[in-house]
């Protein structure tokens, strides 16, 4: 399965729109995964155009999201969270005990604007940045091929 990640889209409070590449890199995707910081219902809406979109709701969203999500996916347990006060704010280790925690092989997240993939041995951490308003010198998205394996590829947006 091939899975589309997105975060903090900021659409209108931050950023006028989508670029164009991100429709494009998520036109062949099963499924996105947008990991909160929607901000306006019309990107989910947009979203789920190209594929079936399972979001989770930010600090910044009133959208009514859940907080997280755990998704089963070819023997793969995944858990989707923003990661703002209330979860680990981009810190590794305490995103690894909330993975233990939740009983996940991956854990998505988002808040930080800042992509990283970073295998810890018994928790795949995810982040797939920010394609509006990064905290890095990229704008990026990420995608998941998952089938008997995980591989997840970072995605400069342009």
């Amino acid at each position: 399965m091939l899975i589309g990640v997105i975060s903090d889209t900021h659409i209108y409070d931050r950023a006028y729109e989508l670029p164009k590449s991100v429709f494009d890199e998520f036109s062949n995707v099963d499924l996105i995964i947008h990991c909160g910081d929607v901000t306006d219902k019309d990107v989910l809406n947009l979203l789920s155009d190209l594929a079936e979109v399972i979001a989770v709701r930010g600090n910044m969203d009133y959208l009514n999201l859940p907080k997280q999500q755990i998704l089963n996916i070819n023997n793969f347990k995944i858990g989707v969270i923003h990661g703002d006060v209330i979860y680990p704010r981009g810190d590794k280790l305490k995103l690894r005990l909330l993975g233990k925690e939740m009983g996940v092989d991956i854990l998505i997240s988002g808040h930080t604007h800042t992509p990283f993939i970073d295998d810890c041995g018994d928790v795949l951490l995810l982040n797939p940045g920010s394609p509006t308003v990064p905290r890095c010198p990229i704008k990026s998205i990420m995608k998941l091929n998952i089938e008997d394996n995980v591989k997840a590829k970072l995605i400069p947006i342009e």
